[in-house]
């Protein structure tokens, strides 16, 4: 059986854990969106983030006057 765990490597604990992981690396894989290529559904680039925010802003100022 094959589990997915979501691990915030932020924290110390999540740092441990990982390291620990890491140790075990016959039997524990890795899956890095940068590195695989594989985006996640609902990932945006840099680019379209910046095009959403600018449309967002551009609307809300028409909407309440501002342009």
């Amino acid at each position: 059986m094959i589990h997915t765990v979501k691990i915030d490597d932020k924290t110390p604990t999540g740092k441990r854990l990982i390291n620990e992981l890491r140790k075990h690396h016959k039997i524990v894989e890795f899956e890095n969106p940068a590195e695989t290529g594989v985006i996640p559904e609902g990932y945006v680039t840099g680019d379209e983030f910046e095009n959403q925010v600018k449309e967002n802003i551009i609307s809300y100022c028409k909407e309440n006057g501002i342009l």
